[in-house]
Order: C-alpha cells, then sequence, then structure tokens
C-alpha cells in the first residue's frame, strides 16, 4: 500500500479505493468539501444538471458545513437521500429528511430535494415512488459514511446485497446500527430507536460516478479497518467499495487508528 504524505492529510490506496487521512475531523470535511466541489464543477462542465445522494449522520456533519459554503451553481444540482427511518413521526428531529434539511437541504438552493418520506404513504409505497425517482435522476455523486457494523445506507451485513434486484428496499436494523444511532446521540435509548426502515440498495450506489465516504471518529475504527483489509463480502458491505473506479474514503486520525500506518 503506497502512502502519500502531507502536514496533514496521508493518501493511501487499497485496491482502487483511495484513502485519505486527515489531521482531524476539521479538515476531513474541508479535504473532502474542497475536492466534492471540484467534482461538481467538472461534471457541470459536462453535463446540464447533476444528482447527488446525501447520507445523514453526526459523521456528514464538518463536510456538510464547509460544503453549503461553496459558490456552487446548487440550481443545477438535483438532491436526494439515502435512507430514512419507518415508523418515526413526521417532525421528529432523528429522521434523516429532517437532518439534511436543517443541514443543506434548506441552506442552498437545490433544483429538486426528493425526501424519501412521504406522509401518508406505507414503506412499499416509499420504495416504489423512490425508485421511479431513481430512474428520473441516475447518481452522479455520493456523499456517504459507514456504520459502526460496516455498512453503507441501512444496508446492514445480514441484508446486504451486492446484486441486489431492488432499488431502493424495506430492511430491518441490526442491533449494533441501532446501537450506534444511540452512540451519535440521535436516540437516548436502543428502545428509542426504530427497527426497520427504507434504504437505497448497494448496486444503485455503485453506478455513482464519484463516491466521496466521510468517516470520522474512534468508533468507527473496527469498521474501517474491515473495509480496507478485510474480504470484499457482505460481512462488512463497505467492502464493496474497493471495487468502486472512483471513490475516496475519508478518515481521521482517530477512524484509522487501527490501519497498519
Amino acid at each position: 500500500m503506497e502512502i502519500i504524505e502531507t502536514t496533514e492529510i496521508k493518501e493511501l490506496k487499497k485496491d482502487n479505493l483511495r484513502i485519505r487521512i486527515c489531521d482531524s475531523r476539521c479538515t476531513l470535511g474541508m479535504d473532502a468539501a474542497q475536492t466534492a466541489t471540484q467534482v461538481i464543477n467538472q461534471l457541470l462542465a459536462q453535463k446540464k444538471e447533476i444528482n447527488i445522494l446525501f447520507a445523514a449522520a453526526p459523521s456528514q456533519n464538518e463536510f456538510l458545513a464547509v460544503l453549503q459554503k461553496q459558490d456552487l451553481p446548487w440550481h443545477r444540482i438535483h438532491a436526494l437521500h439515502m435512507d430514512e427511518y419507518v415508523g418515526l413521526k413526521p417532525d421528529a428531529p432523528q429522521r434523516f429528511g429532517n437532518f439534511l434539511k436543517e443541514h443543506i437541504f434548506d441552506s442552498v438552493p437545490f433544483q429538486s430535494v426528493n425526501y424519501l418520506f412521504r406522509e401518508g404513504a406505507t414503506p412499499e409505497e416509499i420504495c416504489n415512488t423512490y425508485e421511479r425517482i431513481l430512474q428520473e435522476h441516475p447518481l452522479d455523486i455520493i456523499f456517504m459514511g459507514i456504520g459502526e457494523n460496516g455498512h453503507i445506507a441501512f444496508n446492514d451485513p445480514h441484508v446486504a446485497r451486492f446484486d441486489d434486484p431492488q432499488l431502493v428496499k424495506i430492511v430491518s436494523l441490526d442491533e449494533v446500527c441501532r446501537m450506534q444511532q444511540v452512540h451519535d446521540g440521535c436516540f437516548s435509548h436502543i428502545d428509542e430507536v426504530p427497527r426497520q426502515a427504507v434504504t437505497v440498495t448497494i448496486p444503485v450506489m455503485l453506478k455513482a460516478t464519484c463516491i466521496f465516504c466521510m468517516v470520522p471518529g474512534k468508533p468507527k475504527a473496527k469498521a474501517v479497518k474491515n473495509t480496507l483489509y478485510g474480504p470484499v463480502s457482505t460481512d462488512c458491505p463497505a467492502s464493496i467499495l474497493r471495487t468502486h473506479p472512483h471513490a475516496t474514503l475519508y478518515c481521521d486520525l482517530d477512524s484509522a487508528s487501527l490501519l497498519p500506518i
């Protein structure tokens, strides 16, 4: 594994996956947002509009804070998000659509914002509607993270499929995933965390032109190590990122603490 080092950032590569190890969460957010801005402008030089899929999690805070301040043609970007709980009230702050509304969707003038949740819709109806949205807006860029169990979106190991025939599906959440929501401060107890969600599936994400994966924090260290050094397997769904031609994993010193660097 080749290592390229600057004062604040080390760069590695594992298979196809580029890894940027930053000295802090703030550096991570700035580094990822600056590169994302360049990629957005490059794509918009070739296309009239682009489609971006966003993750909602505290791991994205620093990145989103910097990204929304960039001078970009937001009116040429369609915004989507990758997963949502089943069973929370529409105004629940833990709802991922509400998180993204607060952290970026209401802050910049997107061409469109496409929420998974629809008032009064069943989970099956939400999946069907979002499949049509994804077909209308094939993904150009993904901004995402990795869960403590290695999940990407809500594709936990027990439900993840690299050959999933569905674009969006209903999933049960495993205990590690649900406890992560407590660790993140989103819920005070695991009993409050929903047991089901809807999620965009892995093949949909792998078709994106470019993937940015922001993963700071000590609780993510094991998942980062498994992503890079375990087999490419649904035991750690994020390991599939090593096969994508244009994916970058952004870590801080905490999340990279188990790597042999």
